[in-house]
């Protein structure tokens, strides 16, 4: 990763082990747009378990959680959000780095969340943002691979307020 160049809204000195980011194309057209997510033929596709959507209201922070099994595919479709991530996978070479992602219709992007890479999100702005997230497995009712963190008692070092200046 070292000398190339981040996509416009990640904020990070590099990417997360594992983590990567597609940015995404609208196509419109006189009836609407397309975009398309996440296909089967691309290099980061790896196995299908569902698809959900996941709406957060404005200000609202939704994390910090991670899974041991499971990769997310998180693509935010409407509104615009913050997805911070943060690796503290002990063998991991970027444990303690932090990436943030400025992501939805004013930048259309889906990223990659390995397992044991903690991550939150934060509608910005004044509505609701909503993300589209296509995992690779099913969500377990009876065994949830799903881990959570408290997003402001200290353990992840960051801070969700706005930054201003």
């Amino acid at each position: 990763m070292a000398g190339t160049t981040l996509p416009r809204g990640v904020k990070a000195k590099r990417l997360i082990d594992g983590v990567s980011v597609k940015e995404l194309r609208l196509i419109p057209d006189e009836r609407g747009y397309l975009m398309e997510m996440l296909r089967s033929d691309d290099e980061i596709f790896q196995e299908f378990g569902q698809v959900y959507l996941s709406v957060a209201y404005p200000g609202v922070v939704k994390g910090w959680h991670y899974h041991k099994e499971q990769t997310d595919f998180f693509t935010i479709v409407k509104g615009m959000m913050k997805v911070v991530l943060y690796d503290d996978r002990p063998d991991s070479p970027t444990r303690g780095e932090i990436n943030e992602f400025f992501m939805g219709e004013l930048n259309p992007m889906l990223i990659t969340i390995p397992p044991g890479v903690l991550h939150g999100m934060k509608a910005i702005g004044n509505a609701p943002g909503f993300l589209v997230n296509c995992p690779t497995r099913a969500y377990n009712y009876d065994e949830p691979d799903e881990f959570r963190v408290d997003p402001h008692d200290g353990t992840v070092p960051y801070d969700w307020g706005l930054e201003e200046g």
